[in-house]
């Protein structure tokens, strides 16, 4: 980012040097690291961050625009001519016929000129390369960013209209210097500190060099918008290049290229491909002459074989040794991307045959599959999948759902109705009845609060969000243990840090009142929890009992928090967030940074609370090899969402779903992808319930069957 009172000196120093090529080429342009400022942008649509000025990055910021290099800035350089193209035929012909060239091969020749007059003005002038000289003036005015009116809204530049987040840039190393220009060094290697240290640059210059290929550790430059390499010779480029999703700009004229990697079919941004000067491969150069460069990689995209798939996740054992008495139980949670939020406009980088619903689909029920969890919380599931294919999927292996959508189905008719999402819960019907299940409607159960009547905020920030969440109350057949499970999905957007605090306080309260219910709950007789196992073809040579274990007595619960409660979901929330740490500790002040400023009822009077000992699963890999570093990836973020958290005084955890295979992810820009059928991963745990020193069993003769259940 450039500050706005930057200077444009067409005589000005370049990397220190006045006009010279022979200073050496680790002194980069004079910067100021401002360390106080921070951006408030979006932290995790459902993730490394663009700066915010680039929505509006014009001619104060100096963007690169062919208009700025050929306006009378180089009057002097002799002008180029076709006699000098490399490939022997005039730029404007093809096959030495002088057919007329489309708008794209146009705007290619354009470029290509220009960048021959920079090219000429470092080697024969022994001047600056004058697409970057610009650069140099401007980074010595340098001051803080300027917050972009936009920024909120804005994912690469493009209009956001669904929860995908993206990081939140904190950060005390700021960074407003984003290019560097290394032409005419005559470099030979360029060492790999570069990616590993300025992941942050957005332009980067390499042209005129002597550069025989580029290191695979380009593609750690995640926020990269312009890249020259051109007059070196290359001859080939590295698949680690596609990872560069934000480039607007990829110049490689008069290199010796023949082949462009499928893995550049992400750069879905990607406006100009120079290409002209190399002996291409005469398809793929024909495609961007007639057609562009958007053409060209939306051809490499689609056309791209399937890649090898990623080694299997692997189960990491938390706690050995369980016994065989205590009941164990798994639960997954997964966000598995809502098939009308699935477009392209969102995923440019993604296939499209990986982004229909159809393939989708089948990925995400073999995934559920391959997991046998006992019970699966999904967000983002549509009502009419939840219908036609998640209730007839899981009911072929033992599955009941629950399901409740966001509220809007409300305000909504007919077809339209269908397509709203929700959260749903399936669980295990041979295992478990369900004895209760509630929505949580944040924005209802806000308005309705006495104390929350008359507050602004909850007008303008709760409100408009229409995120819900669901939870049911089980028993288990065969040990009477009772338990709660909660499937949540919150707002994504940073700015409303503030509600996803209120819903969070909200669900909590819900469940703490609700389990105090529970407690009363009567125990079901034995003969309503009795199963009979089906005949199958396999089991009729079987000689063994057909039927299931005697289910053992209904348990009792003195207390709200002797019920073990599992609260799963998409939280849209970091682990330095007011929604973790409510979560964790079980309360969160009235000053918190989230909260002031707001006014929330007594939730901004006097702070938020719950009475549950709740502990994050995956907090046990913390500091691990096996640390999960995200639930959440795309190009803009990757980090960690969804959690499932337990009651520690009521289970513990034994075994975790472990992390993706991280050496496949280093040629795949984000999900969703052919192995990955969503752009969050599930998480899952395996839990025993711990024995209860005060465990109550309720006689034959007290039991009543006064309970609703499905």
């Amino acid at each position: 980012m450039y500050g706005p009172n930057h200077q444009q000196g067409h005589g000005s120093r370049l990397n220190g040097v006045p006009g010279g090529r022979g200073m050496a080429p680790q002194m980069m342009y004079n910067f100021v690291q401002q360390n106080t400022h921070q951006h408030h942008t979006h932290p995790q649509q459902h993730h490394q961050n663009l700066p915010q000025d680039h929505a509006g990055h014009g001619a104060t910021s100096g963007t690169i625009t062919h208009s700025t290099f050929s306006s009378g800035l180089m009057s002097n350089v002799t002008p180029f001519t076709p006699s000098n193209h490399q490939n022997g035929n005039a730029p404007g012909s093809r096959g030495g016929q002088g057919q007329q060239v489309s708008e794209h091969w146009a705007e290619q020749l354009k470029s290509f000129k220009e960048s021959e007059r920079a090219h000429q003005t470092m080697t024969e002038q022994h001047q600056p390369h004058y697409f970057a000289r610009l650069r140099a003036s401007e980074n010595k005015g340098i001051g803080p960013a300027l917050p972009s009116a936009s920024a909120e809204s804005t994912v690469d530049g493009e209009l956001e209209d669904r929860g995908r987040p993206v990081n939140v840039d904190k950060a005390l190393d700021r960074q407003d210097w984003l290019n560097i220009d290394f032409s005419g060094q005559g470099l030979k290697n360029i060492s790999v500190m570069l990616f590993d240290h300025y992941a942050f640059l957005t332009e980067l210059y390499l042209a005129s060099n002597s550069l025989t290929h580029l290191p695979s550790e380009i593609g750690q430059l995640r926020s990269l918008r312009y890249l020259d390499v051109s007059h070196n010779q290359l001859t080939t480029l590295p698949p680690e290049l596609g990872m560069c999703t934000p480039l607007r700009q990829l110049l490689l004229y008069n290199n010796l290229i023949q082949t462009i990697p499928s893995e550049l079919g992400a750069l879905h941004f990607l406006e100009l491909l120079g290409i002209q000067g190399n002996p291409l491969e005469h398809d793929l150069k024909q495609k961007l002459m007639d057609e562009g460069t958007k053409a060209l990689i939306a051809h490499l995209k689609e056309q791209a074989p399937v890649p090898m798939p990623p080694n299997p996740r692997e189960p990491i054992t938390i706690q050995e040794d369980v016994g065989s008495d205590k009941e164990r139980i798994r639960i997954l949670s997964w966000n598995t991307l809502c098939d009308k939020y699935a477009t392209s406009a969102l995923y440019g980088y993604t296939p499209a045959s990986a982004l229909s619903w159809e393939y989708r689909k089948e990925s995400i029920i073999r995934e559920l599959c391959e997991r046998k969890a006992d019970v699966i919380c999904l967000q983002e599931t549509a009502m009419d999948a939840f219908d036609t294919f998640f209730t007839p999927e899981l009911a072929k292996r033992g599955y009941r759902g629950v399901f409740y959508p966001k509220t809007r189905v409300k305000h909504m008719m007919g077809k339209d109705q269908q397509t709203v999402d929700g959260c749903s819960i399936f669980y295990k019907s041979d295992k478990y009845i369900l004895l209760d299940k509630q929505l949580v409607d944040f924005r209802q159960t806000a308005i309705n609060r006495p104390d929350m009547k008359s507050a602004d905020d909850v007008f303008n920030r709760v409100m408009p969000k229409d995120t819900i969440a669901v939870y049911c109350f089980f028993e288990s057949r065969f040990t009477g243990n009772r338990f709660i499970v909660v499937n949540a999905h919150l707002c994504w957007e940073s700015f409303l840090a503030d509600v996803k605090a209120v819903q969070t306080g909200i669900l909590m309260e819900l469940v703490t009142k609700q389990s105090e219910r529970y407690t009363r709950r009567a125990p079901l007789p034995i003969s309503e929890k009795r199963l009979i196992k089906p005949v199958s073809e396999e089991d009729e040579d079987d000689d063994s009992d057909d039927e299931y274990p005697e289910p053992a007595p209904s348990q009792e619960y003195r207390n709200n928090t002797d019920i073990p409660l599992l609260v799963c979901g998409d939280y849209n929330s970091m682990v330095d967030s007011s929604v973790y740490e409510l979560l964790e500790t079980g309360r969160i002040p009235p000053d918190h940074p989230d909260l002031v400023g707001h006014s929330y009822g007594n939730f901004t009077r006097d702070g938020i609370e719950h009475p549950f000992s709740l502990r994050n699963a995956y907090a046990h890999l913390f500091g691990t090899p096996d640390e999960l570093t995200f639930t959440n990836y795309t190009p803009t973020f990757s980090g960690v969402l969804d959690y499932i958290w337990y009651t520690t005084n009521t289970l513990d955890v034994i075994e975790l779903l472990g992390p993706p295979d991280y050496e496949y992810l280093k040629r795949v820009p984000g999900f969703p992808n052919y192995h990955f059928p969503a752009d969050h991963i599930q998480i899952m745990g395996d839990f025993v319930f711990k024995s209860r020193k005060d465990k109550k069993v309720v006689s034959e003769q007290d039991r009543s069957g006064g309970s609703s259940r499905n």
